[in-house]
């Protein structure tokens, strides 16, 4: 797609880059329902703190002659309750009294839970096993139940109770941190702390805890509101704070026989608990998002089903191209990662016909995979959204169809076959169950008939014995194998179109070659287009028709397979072919690309590819270049192509 051209822009001058992403704090203040969340937990605990400072009366001064005062009351705002003490007063002083309970009573049980699921975790065998079965015995009793008994034990009083809720809550710790611990304890680096003699101790605390560190934090964070609703049950119930001590559960349970005469005295301190246990637990939703690395994306929500289309503007009547099954035009897809913008594809046009194959070549972040998902709405929202182009699939804009049109086509008309077969597939259901869902999602067949089908697409893709094949699992193939089951998941729904995201890249060279052949010939014999992503100019020479070479997001050479690899007319190009090692020709020399492609959110104003060429000259920094005409069926994204030959064929 050709860009406007503006030779005459002055150089730009480098300029001091921040970072976009935002830091924990602002993760969580994006999420609304967390941050208002902390505002009010901020208040109460606020308020709670300056409560000595206050210019409230004694919450424990009785005036009979004011009992059961109306909210809004002359010198007392809250009103009174039945012996005349100011609710106002009571309730600041109550929730510090809950507040320091609760946050105890978590920190106590978090610490002594988490010790001993860590060290049963990591111990395992008999230590494991005699703490885990402490921790059933415990929690073979409901833990209301076991708080009631241990009160009842040691007498009534608020630090009793204090104990007993931490005491009940220290298997919920122990369960979840030792489950964490025992898969750590197994894996590499642990194994390599050993190696080293770091002892027990050392691996435990300086090698596992800190892994496990996050999952206690989430944990804190969404059980110091169950710990104070516990609190205020037992004080409600007469076994918590004893008077005149108040807390959010006796001045609960105070009002209880006064209910329908005067209501105000249970219902303020418990929409008191309620915001409070609100308050903290939406602080730990938003606490749990922002430790979890896979969230990290500047908006605290999951991925949705489709990637957003965000176009700055409605795009006009587009016809496809003659003979075209695929037409895409001026693709433009962003990541938005708090303040910063990622154009990971930036521009791009490209056209598959059919039974054609059209490779896209570049390095690892040039965008190959972000403008092959693009096309079906793969690419996850957030972070990513298309912001500009078209994509026409036998005429049909992908970007304008509904989500329910979307997923139609998604597998029945366009498949993909990703890298790593092993993630792919389900690792908990059979090839056969996987291979069935497939054909059932988009043709109306019985589970004998699409048995039988799958049974011929693995035939099809020339897997032995298919019929127990399909009583496989995942990890008793292969890795040929199992990318030749993904291949036939994408023949399931006879798709016109195969996206293949480098699925060659995990195999040897010999497996690989056969998958080569195999998708080779099911295109010809299917006349099935290819739109085959790779790094490798070896594999392109293979089965490609055409190429499309990729840098920074955009196309910066395009032409047939034989034109690019003999006569390469962009420097970038030329490097990757000459990266590629040639049978028989020990004497050639493998060149490298010096230095790193460009962050796509702190691109070069001029040539993208400017930075690491050889051939690079002022003119190539001063403005966008455009993908131009080199010949026939050829463009390419230089001012100062390798050559000019069939310039002007």
């Amino acid at each position: 797609m050709a860009e406007a051209s503006t030779a005459t822009a002055p150089a730009a001058r480098p300029r001091k880059r921040s970072s976009g992403r935002p830091d924990n704090l602002g993760l969580l203040l994006n999420n609304r329902l967390a941050t208002a969340g902390l505002a009010i937990f901020a208040l109460i605990v606020l308020t709670a703190l300056l409560a000595p400072l206050l210019p409230l009366p004694d919450p424990d001064v009785t005036a009979p002659a004011d009992r059961l005062l109306r909210p809004l009351s002359e010198g007392h705002l809250l009103g009174t309750d039945a012996l005349g003490r100011d609710i106002l007063s009571r309730l600041v002083w109550g929730s510090r009294v809950s507040l320091a309970v609760g946050i105890s009573a978590t920190l106590i049980a978090a610490f002594f839970g988490s010790l001993i699921g860590l060290v049963a975790g990591y111990a395992g065998g008999r230590v494991d096993t005699l703490l885990m079965r402490g921790i059933d015995m415990v929690m073979a009793f409901p833990y209301i139940l076991l708080a009631l008994a241990i009160v009842a034990v040691l007498g009534p009083g608020l630090l009793n109770a204090l104990y007993a809720i931490a005491v009940v809550n220290i298997p919920f710790f122990a369960r979840n941190i030792r489950g964490i611990a025992l898969g750590l304890s197994r894996r590499e680096f642990v194994d390599a702390a050993r190696l080293s003699g770091k002892s027990h101790a050392q691996i435990l605390f300086i090698e596992v805890l800190p892994n496990v560190l996050p999952v206690i934090i989430i944990t804190m964070s969404t059980t110091v509101g169950w710990m104070i609703l516990e609190t205020a049950g037992l004080s409600f119930l007469g076994l918590g704070a004893q008077p005149p001590q108040a807390d959010l559960g006796s001045m609960l349970g105070d009002g209880r026989k006064i209910l329908f005469t005067a209501p105000h005295v249970s219902i303020i301190p418990g929409l008191m608990i309620f915001a409070l246990v609100m308050s903290i637990n939406l602080i730990g939703d938003g606490v749990r998002d922002v430790l979890d690395p896979r969230l990290k994306s500047g908006a605290l929500t999951r991925p949705v089903a489709r990637t957003a289309v965000m176009r700055d503007h409605a795009p006009g009547k587009f016809l496809p191209s003659p003979g075209a099954v695929l037409d895409v035009r001026g693709l433009r897809t962003e990541f938005h990662f708090g303040r910063e913008i990622f154009h990971a594809v930036g521009g791009v046009d490209m056209r598959l016909g059919q039974g054609e194959c059209l490779g896209i070549v570049g390095e690892s972040g040039s965008g190959k995979s972000v403008a092959a998902m693009s096309i079906m709405g793969l690419v996850p929202t957030p972070p990513g959204r298309i912001t500009q182009g078209v994509a026409l699939l036998d005429g049909e804009d992908l970007f304008s169809v509904s989500d329910e049109r979307v997923r139609q086509l998604r597998g029945s008309a366009v498949s993909h076959v990703f890298q790593d077969p092993l993630s792919t597939l389900h690792p908990l259901f059979t090839i056969g169950d996987q291979l069935i869902e497939a054909i059932q999602a988009h043709q109306p067949l019985g589970k004998a008939r699409a048995t039988e089908k799958a049974a011929e697409l693995l035939k099809l893709v020339r897997i032995p014995n298919p019929a127990e094949r399909l009583k496989a699992y995942p990890h008793e193939l292969s890795g040929g194998m199992r990318q030749r089951v993904c291949i036939a998941m994408a023949l399931a729904g006879d798709a016109r179109i195969i996206i293949a995201d480098e699925p060659t890249t995990a195999l040897d060279v010999t497996v690989q070659a056969q998958v080569l052949s195999l998708l080779d010939a099911l295109r010809r014999e299917n006349n099935t287009g290819i739109l085959f992503i790779t790094h490798d100019f070896g594999v392109v020479s293979a089965i490609c028709d055409r190429v499309a070479v990729m840098y920074a997001g955009q196309f910066v050479e395009t032409g047939t397979t034989a034109e690019i690899l003999s006569s390469p007319a962009h420097p970038y190009t030329a490097k990757l072919i000459d990266c590629v090692p040639v049978l028989g020709q020990p004497e050639r020399r493998l060149d490298a690309i010096e230095g790193r492609p460009p962050v796509v959110n702190d691109l070069p104003v001029g040539c993208r590819f400017a930075p690491r060429c050889p051939r690079a000259r002022e003119d190539c920094r001063t403005g966008p270049i455009p993908l131009t005409r080199f010949g026939a069926g050829r463009e390419v994204r230089c001012i100062h192509p390798l050559t000019r030959e069939a310039a002007d064929a």
